[in-house]
């Protein structure tokens, strides 16, 4: 399929009525079922002309590890924001830490556009049976929750013209999870970190959590959803892709439409692995052609429906995964982990393609 193909295919899913599609927050706080609860105004930069909206950021370079180290050092956290502040406006991290903290400092020091979507990595802190219920408590992973918590809420609070909103957790409820814990801890964390910031605080989790009516208790403790959406993860095809999205979209926001969505991540990988899941989930070709296909119609689907996205991701990452060199988790991001460009950002941004006039009755 063509690029120009694809760009009217994605122009044709926005054609639906206008109570579906995204629209920006109020200028002031909203009252929400829960009495006791206001919904804080979530504050989006408009991309500049040939920009995206965001993209999720994972620093650690080949030889680099984040828990065995060595870890990325200052002046590469800075060369990797420079890289990112010519391509979009915001920017995902996942965790607190020296890289969390540098990034919020160089931002700031570096005058860079870009506002930073801080996370709070939240670990298995409890051990969850087939009944949902806890068999055991790991004392060691609950204290470095709290430590995260405690950071995060310390970054907010110190860089607040840099942290436009804080991500609780990712994708800890939804049920495929490996680190999975449960919405009583994950409600805790949550209200600590809303108590002790002023900006808007969610959690990042996965379609499949939020389309479930378990997942209101959450949403309520939320000022907006953070909709992870993986289109080649689900067996699309290329030209399926956003159709599919949109689907996820839509569902998610009937069963909460009181709360703006965010896309936090979704994307399209150049390699894939032989093993696992991986071999029949990924029935659509991997590239960096299709990859490129895949941002251009996001970029044009996403500017007429004024839905905000974190792509995933902005640099590959060696170290996820496991011993195969092409499996798809080291290969999803649009520049190479040595930082050189993928085909995508190699080439200049396509002009908006118009959606079809709807014919005279």
């Amino acid at each position: 399929m063509t690029l120009k193909a694809l760009l009217l295919a994605a122009a044709l899913v926005t054609c639906l009525p206008t109570s579906l599609r995204a629209e920006k927050p109020a200028d002031s706080a909203e009252k929400t079922a829960d009495s006791a609860f206001v919904v804080r105004p979530l504050v989006i930069p408009d991309p500049a002309p040939g920009q995206g909206w965001g993209v999720c950021y994972g620093p650690f370079r080949d030889g680099q590890h984040p828990n065995t180290g060595p870890h990325p050092t200052r002046e590469q956290i800075r060369e990797d924001l420079h890289i990112m502040a010519k391509h979009w406006r915001m920017i995902r991290m996942y965790g607190v830490g020296d890289a969390a903290r540098w990034t919020a400092e160089i931002i700031r020091e570096d005058k860079l556009p870009v506002k930073l979507l801080a996370g709070v990595w939240i670990a298995s802190e409890v051990r969850i049976n087939d009944r949902n219920e806890v068999v055991e408590r790991d004392e060691a992973l609950a204290k470095l929750n709290r430590e995260q918590v405690a950071e995060a809420i310390k970054l907010a609070n110190e860089y607040p013209d840099v942290v436009m909103a804080v991500g609780v957790g990712n994708e800890t409820q939804v049920a495929w999870s490996t680190y999975r814990t449960t919405p009583e801890v994950l409600l805790q964390y949550l209200r600590e970190v809303r108590q002790h910031i002023k900006q808007p605080v969610t959690t990042c989790d996965d379609y499949n959590f939020w389309n479930k009516p378990e997942s209101r208790e959450i949403a309520q403790n939320c000022d907006f959803i953070a909709l992870h959406a993986y289109a080649m993860w689900n067996k699309q095809l290329l030209p399926d892709a956003l159709p599919w999205t949109r689907e996820q979209i839509a569902a998610v926001q009937s069963l909460h439409p009181d709360r703006r969505i965010v896309l936090t991540e979704l994307g399209w990988a150049t390699q894939k692995g032989t093993n696992g899941y991986q071999a029949i989930g990924i029935i659509a070709d991997p590239g960096e052609r299709p990859q490129e296909l895949f941002y251009r119609a996001l970029e044009n689907w996403a500017t007429q429906a004024n839905q905000p996205y974190f792509y995933f991701s902005a640099f590959d990452e060696k170290w996820k995964g496991g011993d195969e060199p092409n499996e798809v988790e080291k290969h999803w991001g649009v520049f190479f982990s040595d930082r050189t460009p993928k085909l995508v950002m190699q080439s200049p941004a396509q002009p908006p393609v118009a959606a079809p006039a709807t014919p005279a009755k």
